[in-house]
């Protein structure tokens, strides 16, 4: 049986390094911070440049509130947020009583779009989310200049993308930037776990207060914050991964060239109509490949030749991130309701995406040469 993510793969490869240094937390009774969290940190800001502040804490999605606390987000405000993603950024802008806006995507890259994150831009606009999507750097590029212009501030959400690189490293597009350590990641580790970013000292500062319940020192609590914390242990086995991460970056990479030479193949040859597109990654990006996404024109039909061969897959999104029940909100144009044909007609890239998007097996324990031999018999 072929895994999405061969997370047992990667652990025998690494065996003895991981049960070393499991061995080690365990036996030095340190399981809340301590020098592994501390390593973790200075390791971690090393990789992306040493002038980056690195804070862990208990997962992606608290990472994304703790961000927006340090932010001063008030209900409210409105943050900009990408309508095809997971739904991370959107809640944690609501759980504070913020307003999520929903920007639509580019159909290609399938990245958040600078052109419809200006038609969202309002008096109450505090900033933008922008999400790296299966870990591909967003444009920041444009977006930056979009902020500078209305004053906004920029959180990165690279929960997918640590790791990538482009103008820069991933991590260090945003004012503040986040990632996720969920075990299917491309760094991973064995529960949840998250970390944030900031070349900003006072922003630095505040994070780490807010995520030690607003306390700078002991009993003294200047803010009110959380309590969101890495183990000791999550963080000795995400030093062991980060000294592989660059490897096995190179495999996705690899992996990811594989399937764009068999679907460019096989688009030149398709009899029945139904092209299958990879994601495009825009030059210079090195993408961390979270997943290898397709947009394909017949999904369903693909999905059935996908579990004829035995293959597994992953569908990211389902809906748009305004569909979602907590989110869904009646649709007007002009004050007139829309009927389904005028709703059609009006498609937004993310509704789009949502209905042709599917995501195959890469990570560098993946042999996508029989995935590839699999699909040849059946496609």
């Amino acid at each position: 049986m072929i895994s999405f993510v061969n997370l047992t793969a990667q652990r025998e490869k690494y065996r003895f390094e991981l049960e070393k240094a499991e061995r080690e937390v365990l036996d030095s009774g340190c399981y809340i911070g301590g020098p592994q969290v501390q390593a973790l940190e200075k390791e971690l800001s090393e990789y992306l440049g040493e002038n980056t502040h690195a804070i862990t804490c208990a997962s992606g999605t608290d990472a994304l509130t703790i961000a927006l606390m340090t932010m001063d987000l008030h209900p409210g405000d409105e943050v900009i947020v990408p309508d095809f993603t997971f739904i991370a950024p959107a809640e944690c802008v609501a759980l504070l009583g913020g307003i999520p806006q929903f920007a639509d995507i580019d159909r290609e890259t399938l990245q958040i779009d600078p052109k419809s994150v200006k038609k969202l831009i309002s008096k109450r606009t505090k900033g933008i989310i922008a999400v790296n999507l299966f870990g591909q750097c967003a444009p920041f590029k444009e977006l930056r200049e979009i902020a500078t212009k209305h004053k906004l501030w920029i959180i990165e959400d690279s929960a997918q993308a640590f790791g990538a690189r482009t103008s820069q490293m991933a991590c260090t597009f945003g004012d503040i930037a986040i990632t996720s350590f969920y075990p299917s990641k491309p760094l991973g580790c064995y529960g949840d776990g998250g970390a944030l970013f900031t070349a900003n000292e006072a922003f630095a500062q505040k994070i780490r207060m807010i995520a030690n319940h607003g306390s700078a020192g002991r009993y003294q609590h200047e803010i009110a914050g959380m309590n969101s914390r890495l183990d000791a242990l999550q963080a000795a086995v995400l030093r062991v991964k980060l000294k592989h991460l660059d490897e096995e970056l190179v495999v996705r990479r690899q992996n990811a060239a594989k399937y764009d030479e068999f679907f460019a193949e096989y688009n030149c040859i398709v009899t029945d109509g139904q092209k299958i597109v990879p994601q495009k990654i825009e030059t210079g990006c090195k993408c961390t490949y979270a997943q290898y996404t397709v947009l394909a024109e017949n999904r369903e039909s693909f999905i059935q030749k996908l579990k004829a061969a035995e293959i597994p897959y992953c569908i990211h999104y389902p809906a748009p991130l305004q569909e979602q029940p907590c989110f869904k909100v009646p649709i007007a144009v002009c004050g007139m309701m829309m009927t389904e044909e005028e709703w059609a007609a009006n498609q937004t890239g993310a509704e789009w995406a949502s209905e042709h998007a599917i995501s195959l097996p890469v990570c560098a324990f993946t042999d996508v040469a029989e995935i590839i031999e699999k699909l040849k018999a059946h496609l």
